[in-house]
């Protein structure tokens, strides 16, 4: 039976003088399960009893119809399908997922039968109930039915993904909820685009999507899936004109193996997740048992911290910034925690855990009077350089407390120097740039760090009020032999001169980068080579024995 089909982007009921609705309900495997009283007084009892959806409408049998069935059953869109059956009147299709199985609404043009669209208002109705306004995903409602379902009927093995974006809170903060609005759209496209049968996409909340994979080769297809979702994110979104990066983290949980009752399975899939984004996002992780481990290391550090600076136990180390001369002319404070059990904690273990917890604010505070209280003690050319965290920097009131830290303790705000990222900048911007504004005439210096490893956005060196600018040690570390870097590095310190800035290179480890380094016309170095981090007892001994390094003579 031949059929025709012509598809439409909307799912509205077709206009006419006359015309009647049909509702059909189908289970997983298309089997008729619920129909409307009028579908079955048109089709017959005899046609519905023990029905499928393709026994009562072959025309979707069609290769091109039978895709996009599929695409229906997989995804959850509502799809709007034409066809036209022989010596018959034109039928219009509207095939969706509710919260489970399969659906379609049949519109017939009919002379006979007065219009009605009471049924079809009510399939929407049910559609909306379940499925995501903005992204028209199927919803959390719809996701836990049917990881349920999949679970309870234990025929095919499951993958659970759970996907966030990463960074996706500045693009909302700097771009606007609309253009955030228009990224999260589009996620959900790409996702779409990437699925197959047997792959379903959920919007969960916010950035947090989740996809149901019913697939027996496992695992190995949903690494497959979970790496091509992941290649999806690393190009950029396009937002208004503007190009926006925002690449995507993935935790991966397999049943029965991870858990087969939906809450363990979520928990799996959020253990992974963590771990993907620990591990430095835009990447794919599949649970492994030892994840947990990790998570509960993680809970340990974190009721720890709540408790460390009132038992004392944070300390600060300091490491030299040495001139193009051979001067040391100050040091960058670095936190440390030594934990009465587990020794001591790196920074990048326990500080995003702090600015979770929502704790950065206080501890940045007691470094910033710690160090200027220690940093009293040098010589009056010495500088101490304080790294600020996204949460300490963005709290109301930070001027000011540094302001009155300054005053309570007397130190110098032209001997202060305070640190930040990029990944600071690309919140709240316009409240950054009266903050640095403000810092600034106190007379603070503010140094730009890790510059050229995040966004990289030059609008940030003209627009903030920037005294100088760290090259990471990233472009330090084969700056001898990589041409690359070498082009790099002389670009930035090119800029930054021209712009009135002086340049930092950290992460030098010898001699030879040190000559390339003062050749090119850096103004400050930092790293091991130079000197390795203090205690604030050794830096007037330090002092005194590296009052000039001599560049021409020093050996590693």
């Amino acid at each position: 039976m031949a059929a025709s089909s012509v598809f439409k982007s909307d799912i509205s009921v077709p206009a006419g003088s006359a015309h009647e609705v049909l509702f059909s309900f189908y289970d997983s495997d298309f089997n008729l399960i619920m129909s409307s009283e009028r579908f079955r007084t048109f089709y017959g009892d005899d046609k519905t009893s023990h029905a499928t959806l393709f026994g009562i409408y072959p025309e979707l049998q069609d290769p091109g119809m039978n895709i996009f069935a599929e695409q229906t059953s997989n995804i959850g869109w509502p799809r709007n399908v034409q066809v036209q059956r022989t010596g018959e009147a034109l039928s219009d299709l509207i095939l969706f997922r509710p919260t489970n199985g399969f659906a379609v609404i049949e519109t017939r043009n009919s002379l006979q039968q007065d219009p009605s669209s009471e049924e079809a208002d009510r399939a929407l109705l049910l559609h909306e109930a379940n499925h995501d306004a903005l992204t028209d995903l199927p919803n959390r409602r719809q996701f836990g039915a049917r990881l349920r379902d999949a679970l309870s009927d234990g025929k095919t093995a499951i993958a659970l993904m759970q996907l966030d974006l990463d960074e996706f809170k500045p693009i909302n903060d700097t771009l606007g909820h609309a253009a955030g609005d228009i990224v999260l759209q589009q996620t959900a496209e790409r996702i779409r685009n990437v699925l197959g049968p047997g792959e379903t996409a959920y919007r969960l909340a916010g950035d947090e999507f989740a996809i149901i994979q019913l697939r027996n080769d496992q695992p190995a297809e949903a690494e497959r899936l979970a790496d091509s979702l992941v290649t999806a994110f690393k190009r950029p979104f396009l937002v208004n004109g503007i190009a926006v990066f925002s690449g995507a983290s993935i935790g991966v949980a397999l049943a029965p193996r991870d858990g087969n009752e939906e809450d363990q399975l979520m928990r799996a899939a959020d253990i992974a997740l963590y771990a993907a984004k620990s591990e430095g996002r835009g990447r794919a992780r599949t649970f492994e048992p030892a994840m947990m481990m990790v998570l509960e290391q993680r809970e340990l550090l974190r009721r720890s911290l709540r408790v460390a600076l009132q038992h004392r136990e944070f300390f600060i180390e300091y490491q030299p910034l040495v001139d193009s001369s051979g001067s040391v002319v100050g040091f960058e404070a670095l936190l440390r925690w030594q934990h009465p059990i587990m020794g001591t904690i790196p920074p990048s273990a326990f500080i995003p855990v702090a600015e979770a917890d929502g704790m950065m604010p206080e501890i940045g505070q007691w470094v910033l009077e710690e160090a200027c209280r220690q940093a009293m003690n040098w010589p009056s050319h010495c500088t101490v350089a304080v790294n600020l965290s996204p949460a300490e920097f963005l709290t109301g009131g930070f001027t000011d407390r540094v302001s009155q830290t300054l005053d309570t303790i007397g130190f110098p705000a032209e001997r202060l120097e305070l640190e930040i990222t990029e990944g600071v900048l690309l919140e709240r911007t316009i409240n950054n740039l009266d903050t640095l504004n403000t810092l600034n005439v106190l007379g603070i210096q503010i140094s730009l760090d890790d510059f050229g490893t995040e966004y990289s956005s030059l609008s940030y060196l003209k627009n903030f009020p920037f005294d100088s600018i760290k090259i990471d040690k990233y472009f330090i570390k084969d700056l001898t032999s990589d041409p690359k870097s070498q082009t790099i590095v002389r670009f930035i310190v090119a800029l930054a001169h021209g712009l009135g800035m002086k340049v930092t290179a950290e992460g030098v480890e010898d001699q030879a980068q040190v000559t390339w380094l003062i050749a090119a016309g850096c103004d400050r170095l930092q790293g091991y080579f130079l000197g390795q981090p203090l205690p604030a007892s050794s830096i007037l001994a330090f002092l005194r024995s590296n009052d000039k390094m001599g560049w021409h003579s020093r050996e590693k």
